[in-house]
């Protein structure tokens, strides 16, 4: 079934998921936040660049590993574009790291290319504080049926 044809969740529920995810001690220690500013696009900010997140060999430009955290969260969100109240698991990724991430701040957007039943094909761009684009993923993300482990989704009623 296509994600086209899905009833797609209001951004209140959306901004709930958003909020739940933001409150992570992990997404506060990255520096990142989330957030949904349509039904079809999930955006992961980076408003302050750290010495901690630039690296490789004396560059300043933005470590590739911090990128691909930041496109697999990226990626990994886009489920709750059509049901935020199911957990998913990024299964693959596939980057291009087109030029370097300069500047204090960057943000990755992300959206649906396809939907299954149980798997989605999604893809993000990576773009820096001077509005250049500057790496771009594809990946597949897996919707579970398995619990919260909280017991409650983010995005409650």
């Amino acid at each position: 079934m296509s994600e086209r044809k899905r009833p797609r969740p209001s951004l209140e529920l959306l901004s709930r998921y958003a909020e739940m995810f933001n409150r992570s001690e992990t997404l506060k220690f990255f520096g990142v936040r989330v957030s949904f500013p349509s039904i079809e696009r999930v955006e992961v900010r980076l408003e302050s660049i750290r010495p901690h997140h630039r690296g490789g060999l004396g560059t300043s430009a933005v470590n590739g590993g911090v990128l691909a955290a930041i496109f697999d969260l990226a990626i990994g969100c886009t489920p709750a574009l059509l049901d935020p109240k199911r957990r998913s698991a990024t299964m693959q990724l596939s980057m291009s790291f087109e030029r370097p991430v300069f500047g204090n701040s960057l943000r990755a957007e992300a959206r649906i290319d396809s939907a299954r039943k149980l798997v989605l094909f999604s893809s993000a761009r990576i773009i820096d504080a001077a509005g250049l684009e500057c790496a771009r993923c594809q990946g597949v993300v897996r919707i579970s049926n398995l619990p919260w482990q909280s017991g409650e989704s983010p995005a409650v009623n």
